[in-house]
Order: C-alpha cells, then structure tokens, then sequence
C-alpha cells in the first residue's frame, strides 16, 4: 500500500487483466481514501494518421461512445456498476494507452495501476507493452498487477497447435 495516494489511476481496456488492475486500484483506493480514475484510452480505427487523412466527425463519436461503452462495461463485470464507498471518476481519452496513462498520472503522490504480463512475444508486438512504459516513464508509483490465475493455469496446460485454430471442416 503507498502511504498518502490522492489518486489511483487504473488503466482499462476490457481485458481480464485490466480488470484485474482495476480491482486492485479499487482496493488501493479503498485502503488509502484516495479517488479511483479507471481511465480507457482509444485511438480512431486504423490509427491517427489513418484518421488524419480522412475525418469522419461522425465515425469519431462512434468511436468515442463505443470508449465510453468499453470501460461501463468494464466497471459492470469489476463490481457491478461503480464501486460502492469510492468516489469514481471514469475516465476516457484519445490516445495511445501508455503515455495517456503516464500523463494523467502525473502527480508523485498518485498510483497508477496496469495489468502486466502474460503475453508472448506476438502478444507484445500486437498489443504493446503498456505496462513496461508506464514503468518506465510514471514520476509516480507504479503497480503492476500480474495475470489473473485463470489465464496462468490455461497457458501451462494447454500447449496450443494450429490445428487449434482451424475452421471445421463442414
């Protein structure tokens, strides 16, 4: 527990291991009397500059409201709504997830929260390393929360083929 924390920012995207961040942030915040931001960051299909070439004011607030949607939901399957005797301010942005983190948690005395590990090296390269930059550029604690045991168990057990992932044959 970090001693003195106003905010604890928790970093979601839907995942079971955001979710599992953001539990955790609830309870740091619980534990401390500090204020959860569960924060989304989003970026348009396809990226900015994809953005940038053609605008669609009207794909952008699709975009934004399926955010919006992303991280309800998110605090829906975390605890039901939004977490009882916290103050909670959810949060979205238009940015990568890494630096949006890194600078909204911009005060030394906030925490930020990420899901971390569990990826290969695929994972990596599809999906970033959001946990390892805000490691490496938070000027406040960050806590990286490991991958829940679900996720641990299925991926010593199971040693996955591409047979695993071919369509049936009809």
């Amino acid at each position: 527990m970090v001693v003195g924390t106003r905010r604890v920012i928790a970093g979601v995207n839907g995942s079971v291991r955001s979710l599992a961040a953001l539990r955790a942030g609830a309870a740091e915040a619980r534990a401390t009397g500090a204020e959860l931001l569960p924060v989304l960051a989003w970026k348009p299909v396809g990226g900015e500059i994809a953005y940038a070439r053609s605008p669609c004011p009207t794909l952008l607030r699709v975009w934004e409201q399926d955010a919006r949607d992303r991280l309800r939901a998110a605090l829906d399957q975390a605890f039901g709504g939004k977490p009882d005797g916290l103050v909670v301010h959810p949060t979205i942005v238009r940015s990568p997830p890494g630096p949006a983190l890194v600078w909204i948690a911009d005060q030394p005395d906030d925490l930020l929260v990420v899901g971390c590990g569990g990826w290969g090296p695929l994972g990596y390269m599809v999906h970033g390393a959001v946990s390892r930059y805000c490691l490496a550029h938070a000027r406040c604690p960050v806590l990286a929360v490991p991958a829940p045991e679900m996720i641990r168990e299925l991926r010593t057990r199971h040693h996955w083929r591409p047979e695993d992932f071919a369509a049936p044959r009809t």
